[in-house]
């Protein structure tokens, strides 16, 4: 399962999802929540894309609120997962940055703080400006931001273990600030599966310290409104915008 040729988590679609199902992590609820902010900003809404869509964690619920449902994502191993489980819902190969699907949905969101790979205000002005091109007039932006440089908590030991389907993934996590601009985490696997033994790897992180101010602009900038809300999503809350004008 782990090869020689393993660079890190989303390489392994399935340990991923076995250690963030162990973990509780409920997709379903966070899905419930984008989709009303969605509805509530555009009601006809019928199309949406998930941007770092992983292994359809999000993708799954959203199919049975929206009649349109694709996704987005850069690692392969994680969409070899979507792929399988959910055959119906198409998703692609795409960065964040710059992709181009050659159509407009009526929302795209972004969760799990997959915006925090990116680097720099310039690759967030140019992701959400991706963005605000694959939106119809009217169309609604939700991105789950990592944390700001405000509430990172640095120094964070995090660990967990769980067992799926006979297989027990350990994860322990290390973070730190990286630098006044980035967290890193360091993290290491040990998976045991019967007949095959133990099995390590680990690898590393780093996760923009965008400010809140940083988010706005790029929305802005993109021709989005911006509003943070906080209560009711898990984490660091959520950015949401409308695609101003007609264009």
């Amino acid at each position: 399962m782990i090869t020689q040729e393993t660079t890190g988590i989303y390489d392994v679609g399935d340990v991923y999802d076995a250690i963030y199902g162990g973990r509780g992590k409920d997709y379903r609820s966070e899905s419930a929540v984008v989709t009303k902010h969605v509805r509530s900003r555009h009601p006809e809404a019928v199309s949406i894309l998930d941007v770092g869509c992983g292994t359809g964690g999000h993708l799954r619920h959203f199919a049975e609120d929206f009649d349109d449902v694709e996704g987005v994502d850069l690692a392969e191993g994680m969409l070899a997962v979507a792929r399988r489980e959910l055959p119906g819902i198409p998703v692609r190969t795409g960065d964040m940055r710059s992709f181009d699907l050659g159509r407009r949905y009526d929302a795209v969101v972004s969760l799990f703080s997959a915006v925090g790979n990116l680097v720099g205000q310039e690759e967030l002005d140019a992701t959400l400006a991706t963005f605000a091109r694959h939106l119809v007039p009217g169309g609604v932006v939700v991105i789950e931001p990592w944390w700001f440089p405000e509430n990172f908590t640095p120094n964070h030991i995090g660990g967990s273990v769980t067992t799926v389907n006979g297989r027990t993934v350990a994860r322990v996590s290390h973070t730190v600030r990286d630098s006044e601009a980035a967290s890193r985490m360091d993290v290491h696997y040990v998976i045991g599966e019967p007949g095959k033994g133990l099995q390590h790897f680990s690898d590393t992180h780093v996760m923009a310290l965008y400010p809140r101010e940083a988010y706005e602009k790029a929305f802005t900038r993109a021709g989005l409104s911006v509003e943070y809300v906080t209560g009711e999503y898990a984490g660091n809350g959520l950015f949401i915008g409308v695609k101003q004008g007609d264009a």
